[in-house]
């Protein structure tokens, strides 16, 4: 776990070391990543599977490889249900959109939970505007913590699918998914999973989860922005329509009728991000040369040592305190708005986050406007958090 294969860590902001704590936003990119998307700009750049020339075909072959890499990461039975998108956000938009057209009618429902991110909350509530559904909540205790006696009395024969997060940007809470998705294919229905937050911090196996579906973005674990991956079982994809229209999701095209292509390019129209998945290949091997174990293991000390740190300070208090929770701390300082708290620790070279983190329902939740978030990485060091700490004395010291 080497802090020199990122070189954006080395620099000075405001007179400060950077110290990088908004993770959970974006992950930075090794050198090996950076490498990897130079290259491919620099000699191999072609559009794929429609060229019979050389460049074409390394591209393609290159392109493949970065499918069947997500596909093993994910332990997918199939590369054919790896479908290339630009993160979550797209995975989650098509799954809604696909899978609403085809299976929602009027009157069923679809079951959220209360810390979801706006993008596993907006294309739902779209959906079942469209076809008038219904889109219910699992509600969460005062520690983050979803409560699962209330998501089991949700679940009825209304109930077309669960979409849930794996972990919570913005607690930190690591939801029992295994638990989730046995219950509800217990009563025949149909799971996906937003994995953002999970996929650089915990092993994910589709097949053990059983998971229906499952989404994450390749720039929160390492891999450039502007990819992404959507994993959807075969006998769910083979019945949606597909998300979008255009080149590549074709077999044939007549001015009366077209006929789509074959898994996974009847989701994958037009010209992809061959770089951004190449890029995604080389971050995945990464992190494997690492072992996520590893990092989940230094991850969590300095969430420890970050909690301990943060609440020996006067009018500190965590939002999101479940016992499983991930490397993620949102906190609000008494008396002090966290947009003022997160101006002066950034003048320090402190990088955190503040607002609402696009779950405003959980800001709600604690009738508060937002916090300020911490989210660390593997290169994060316990000398960066005690840099934090004294940029959080400095800003209760100037702000009261």
């Amino acid at each position: 776990m080497n802090r020199q294969d990122f070189p954006i860590l080395d620099q000075k902001v405001n007179g400060y070391p950077l110290v990088y704590f908004d993770n959970a936003a974006t992950t930075q990119k090794p050198q090996v990543v950076i490498d990897a998307l130079t290259d491919y700009y620099r000699n191999i750049n072609s559009n794929i599977h429609r060229g019979v020339h050389y460049l074409s075909q390394k591209a393609t072959d290159e392109f493949e490889v970065a499918r069947r890499t997500a596909q093993a990461f994910i332990n997918a039975p199939s590369p054919q249900e790896i479908i290339f998108t630009r993160g979550t956000t797209e995975s989650i938009n098509l799954i809604a959109t696909s899978f609403g057209k085809r299976f929602l009618h009027e009157g069923d429902e679809v079951l959220i939970s209360e810390m979801e991110h706006h993008a596993n909350i907006v294309p739902w509530q779209i959906i079942c505007d469209e076809k008038q559904a219904r889109l219910r909540v699992i509600p969460f205790d005062e520690t983050g913590t979803l409560k699962m006696d209330e998501y089991e009395k949700l679940l009825s024969d209304k109930t077309k699918i669960v979409a849930i997060t794996y972990v919570s940007n913005t607690l930190g809470t690591i939801n029992p998914i295994e638990e989730v998705i046995r219950i509800a294919h217990a009563h025949h229905i149909p799971v996906m999973v937003d994995g953002a937050q999970a996929m650089s911090h915990i092993p994910v196996d589709v097949q053990a989860l059983d998971c229906d579906f499952f989404c994450f973005s390749g720039h929160k674990m390492y891999a450039p922005m502007g990819i992404g991956v959507m994993y959807g079982k075969a006998k769910w994809l083979n019945e949606m329509p597909p998300y979008q229209g255009g080149g590549e999701m074709i077999k044939t095209v007549t001015f009366e009728r077209t006929t789509y292509n074959e898994l996974p390019f009847k989701f994958e129209a037009g010209t992809p991000a061959v770089g951004d998945a190449i890029g995604l290949k080389t971050a995945i091997d990464y992190v494997q040369s690492i072992g996520i174990e590893n990092i989940a293991r230094r991850e969590h000390e300095l969430l420890s040592y970050a909690t301990e740190e943060l609440l020996k300070i006067d009018g500190v208090k965590i939002i999101g305190t479940s016992q499983n929770k991930s490397a993620i701390i949102s906190f609000i300082i008494n008396g002090i708005h966290h947009f003022d708290a997160g101006t002066l620790i950034d003048q320090m070279g402190v990088a955190v986050r503040t607002g609402h983190h696009c779950t405003q329902p959980v800001v709600d939740h604690f009738g508060i406007p937002g916090t300020i978030r911490a989210s660390f990485a593997f290169y994060n060091t316990e000398a960066e958090i005690d840099q934090m700490v004294k940029a959080v004395k400095q800003a209760v010291k100037m702000l009261r």
